[in-house]
């Protein structure tokens, strides 16, 4: 019988018997145990029952990671099929021109990249996603709810613009109106995200071939039928017509670029299922986690450059009009696939293409965006309402933006939310990659559970805030328009200097408010990774891998010592659960 199945037969019990469970000494207790705390055993039993497809809250157990390390990063990597690369690099392009568009996208990239890799190792590592990174990395149990708010923001921003695409390219070849074609684009997706990593990864898998097949083709024929184009790419000088490099340019090129940095996150939604590191394995996790942590920013770098590249063959070749749709995605293929085939083969491909990439990305961005939003609720109100509500709610949010025709100011949306994400992102690589590595004063393994974490820890919390509020006000012009297009560089420096800077103030004091879980038994095996060791959780009723573990501040009738899952904690509204701090 399999976890899953086993689980879920605890659970049936304990629903017939109102609310009992059976422990793994046949004693029958209730759900919240001895406290009396029905609800929070209750909604602990529901987070459990649906955290069966995703670990919604939770560590993701040894025993639910069956795919190869390939297989994971596949259906990572299935989730940046975004449009919007293609948008941004003809947006930024269009505005700058060539030379200083594809520098910005390099400083973007080499940015991405080396803030990256830490939170993708550690996520693959110790198979947690973000929040859980960054509870432990400076923040605190209530701190990283910020981020999360920061992540969800990402989600349906994004989830608007995929949307809106797709929306282009059904009024285009169907003749549908935008705005049912937004309230399609965000319909379609709910069914699909229902369920967590299983159907996701099948997903991603299965459409990936015909992706790659619609994109790489297109662009191939047009470099080898036209090589004239590509004299025409780097000698275009944009809007403002000037030559040469603008420092001003390529910072303004990168700070839209760079809004595209909390796509580790949703990276780490996948790589958290990774299999253990062994010794067999070792050479393929590496490469797994490279290509498809960090690794992704080298993929959504060519996108931008190529989508670059088509605007200025629409504009330049073409139709000098073209710049009114160079930066829809939909018009840059069906220009291109035109060229190699009928005009109904054409704008069926640029439509199936577009759809096919919206739906890709978008569960993605649905999915992710639900278990941000179910993390900060639960961890505030101690109440699990379900992820599907916030599956819902986030997108609500996505389709009044598109409503609002969020496309015509997507440079100005970009460049704003850029700061944030990067004083987030940056400031967590900091604290791993310096506190923990160089400094060592932050613990080097992450903690994330409940009662071993202080509320808040300034380290990384101001930290973040105090680089996304400096780097915001310069976007906006209040230290004058001189500095103003390089509000990227204040985001990444802040985010950089203040994590060890605050560490050393602070002596580490409000990383760990306990360094003993009690329980007397080894996290990891001896490779490192994860013991899948289990315990019972007196709360659920329900065994838990030993990382997901605490011992309760309650015993046993006996007297003996109780265990309860992090899961079980979040939803723990008295308190009585939680460990007291160690002085």
């Amino acid at each position: 019988m399999t976890e899953e199945q086993r689980t879920t037969q605890i659970l049936e019990r304990s629903t017939a018997a109102g609310s009992a469970v059976v422990d793994g000494s046949g004693k029958t207790t209730t759900a919240a145990g001895s406290t009396g705390a029905g609800s929070a055993g209750r909604d602990a039993l529901s987070a459990a029952k649906e955290s069966l497809e995703d670990y919604t809250l939770r560590f993701a157990p040894r025993s639910y990671r069956k795919w190869s390390a390939g297989v994971v990063a596949t259906s990572a990597l299935g989730g940046i099929a975004y449009l919007a690369d293609f948008s941004i690099g003809a947006n930024i392009g269009i505005s700058y021109g060539t030379g200083n568009a594809i520098l910005g996208i390099l400083v973007a990239a080499v940015v991405i990249f080396a803030t990256g890799f830490p939170l993708a190792y550690y996520a693959a590592r110790y198979n947690i996603d973000l929040d859980l990174i960054t509870r432990g990395s400076g923040f605190g149990y209530y701190g990283s709810v910020v981020t999360n708010v920061i992540f969800a923001t990402f989600t349906f921003i994004f989830f608007a613009l995929e949307g809106s695409i797709m929306a282009q390219g059904l009024e285009l070849g169907l003749g549908i109106p935008q705005w049912i074609g937004y309230a399609a684009s965000t319909v379609i997706i709910i069914p699909l995200v229902i369920y967590g990593m299983n159907t996701l990864a099948k997903l991603q898998v299965w459409t990936t071939p015909l992706w790659l097949l619609l994109m790489v083709v297109p662009v191939g024929y047009l470099v080898v039928s036209h090589p004239e184009s590509i004299d025409s790419f780097f000698a275009y000088t944009g809007t403002s017509g000037e030559s040469g490099t603008n420092l001003a340019s390529v910072m303004l090129s990168a700070g839209v670029c760079l809004s595209l940095m909390a796509q580790i996150a949703e990276q780490i939604d996948y790589l958290r299922f990774m299999p253990p590191r062994t010794a067999a394995n070792r050479g393929a996790w590496w490469r797994a986690v490279i290509l498809a942590g960090p690794g992704w920013v080298v993929f959504g770098a060519i996108k931008q450059i190529v989508g670059m590249f088509i605007a200025v063959y629409l504009i330049a070749t073409l139709d000098p009009t073209a710049s009114v749709h160079a930066n829809e995605p939909v018009h840059q293929f069906l220009g291109v696939y035109r060229e190699m085939m009928p005009a109904w083969l054409a704008m069926a491909l640029a439509v199936v293409l577009v759809v096919i990439s919206q739906i890709k990305i978008n569960v993605t961005n649905a999915y992710s965006g639900s278990l941000a939003w179910t993390n900060s609720f639960t961890r505030i109100t101690k109440t699990y309402p379900g992820r599907m509500v916030f599956v819902v709610l986030n997108l609500v949010v996505a389709l009044v933006l598109m409503e609002a025709n969020m496309f015509e100011f997507l440079n100005t949306i970009l460049g704003f939310y850029a700061n944030c994400a990067i004083a987030w992102v940056v400031t967590v690589a900091a604290d791993i990659a310096v506190n923990k590595y160089l400094l060592k004063i932050s613990p080097k393994v992450p903690e994330f559970r409940r009662g071993m974490l202080y509320a808040v820890n300034p380290v990384g919390f101001v930290s973040m805030l105090a680089s996304a509020g400096v780097s915001i006000a310069v976007f906006f012009g209040a230290f004058g328009s001189g500095v103003q297009p390089y509000s990227p560089i204040f985001a990444v420096g802040l985010a950089l200097l203040l994590p060890p800077m605050l560490a050393v103030l602070t002596r580490g004091k409000y990383y760990l408010r306990r360094t003993d879980d009690g329980i007397d038994l080894a996290m990891f095996d001896s490779e490192g990774n994860p013991s899948q060791a289990k315990l019972l959780c007196h709360v659920t009723g329900i065994e838990f891998e030993r990382p997901d573990m605490l011992r309760s501040a309650q015993d046993g009738p006996d007297g003996e010592p109780q265990y309860i899952s992090s899961l079980a904690l979040s939803t723990d509204k008295t308190g009585e659960l939680v460990l007291p701090a160690e002085n």
